[in-house]
């Protein structure tokens, strides 16, 4: 049963990751925290010290500033109990919901995935992940990238002697367009590389025993592409399941047809290496902050602010408790298919087990939004 809940999801999250959704006439309707069926069951202190982390990143003329400075003050009293942590927020926040929406709100899963990989090229391990070229120019806030890049523009582009030319495209990467110029960070799978790179980050183990973390750096900008899509427009020798193994199965049961397919995505994900101390506490998500299991949310940041928090309510999403999802988290990621400003994507951890959970988390759900109270307009 599970892996059939996981075929139907991978098969529509690869397809939603193309969806671009205009939302013409939003707005934001304040709310009683008491209107929030869930609120008092949650435990706003695991929210609370997930916050913190982004408050160490939150602008001083943003709206947040005085609400993370009340949230410094009570984490330096010491361990924050549950009840302090809902009347931090109950103090500091006014809840809003969303109103004029043109579709129902949704939510979906990530997961950091962990692969095998080597410092050197060979035969199981023949592709690198790159690091960033220093011929790539941003052309894009990197927190609107996401939105353009769906929307077919171009958000990266090559510096020549001549002027910004387009980046080179996935296939132009892998067959040689970087070779040569020492941007290779380790060696993988052609496969989990492609996977890592949808995801946006990964851990890798090395045969001696120790792992290495790498992190989103930037893309090529070019548009996301979603395979899902097209291998489902295939027809003779199309998956015969499309689970996430059974599409990488699809791709390495013939390498010529497999390439060919992965191409199709013309996007390709540049990684950095997170240091020891830097990649202890999990990936780091757009706003430069370690994501927290259940409590990091990637949103639209074309309608949410990072750093603000959501109180996700999906309660045909079950929980790690079977109990329904909802849970107050806050926006600290972005990504392709996060396009709405009721479509989040619930980053559930790392490894085999957090990918299980990402692959069945697919659920109408409604945002409410805490806004700070020291906001304009609140």
């Amino acid at each position: 049963m599970l892996l059939g809940a996981i075929a139907v999801t991978i098969a529509l999250y690869f397809l939603l990751r193309e969806t671009r959704v205009e939302e013409p006439r939003i707005s934001f309707a304040p709310v009683s925290f008491a209107e929030i069926e869930g609120w008092d069951a949650d435990n706003q202190a695991a929210a609370f010290q997930t916050l913190l982390r982004s408050c160490g990143r939150i602008k001083r003329d943003s709206a947040s500033t005085e609400a993370c400075a009340a949230a410094k003050v009570l984490a330096a009293k010491g361990t924050v109990s549950r009840e302090a942590a809902r009347s931090f927020f109950e103090a500091n926040y006014t809840p809003h919901r969303v109103v004029g929406a043109s579709k129902p709100g949704l939510v979906t899963g990530y997961y950091e995935p962990e692969i095998d990989g080597a410092r050197v090229k060979s035969d199981k391990f023949p592709v690198a992940a790159y690091k960033r070229p220093d011929d790539l120019v941003s052309v894009k806030p990197d927190e609107m990238r996401a939105r353009d890049s769906a929307a077919g523009v171009l958000t990266a582009m090559r510096k020549t002697d001549d002027g910004l030319v387009p980046f080179y495209t996935r296939e132009e990467i892998d067959k040689g367009a970087l070779a040569g110029r020492d941007l290779e960070l380790v060696y993988l799978d052609s496969v989990e590389l492609f996977f890592m790179q949808v995801q946006g980050s990964g851990r890798v183990r090395l045969a001696d025993g120790t792992h290495l973390r790498l992190g989103y750096s930037t893309k090529n900008g070019h548009p996301y592409t979603s395979i899902g899509k097209k291998m489902l427009e295939v027809g003779e020798g199309k998956p015969k399941s499309t689970t996430m193994q059974g599409i990488k199965e699809w791709l390495r049961a013939d390498k010529e047809r497999g390439n060919k397919m992965m191409w199709e995505n013309k996007s390709y994900v540049f990684f950095r290496l997170l240091g020891e101390k830097e990649g202890e506490d999990g990936p780091i998500g757009a706003q430069g902050v370690s994501l927290t299991p259940g409590r990091s949310l990637a949103v639209d940041p074309s309608f949410h602010a990072l750093g603000l928090p959501v109180f996700v309510a999906a309660p045909k999403l079950k929980d790690e408790t079977r109990a329904s999802f909802r849970r107050l988290m806050i926006a600290q990621d972005v990504g392709s298919a996060i396009k709405g400003v009721e479509r989040g994507d619930i980053y559930w951890g790392s490894g085999a087990a957090a990918g299980a959970i990402a692959g069945t988390t697919l659920a109408p759900a409604q945002f409410f939004v805490l806004l700070p109270n020291a906001a304009p307009g609140v």
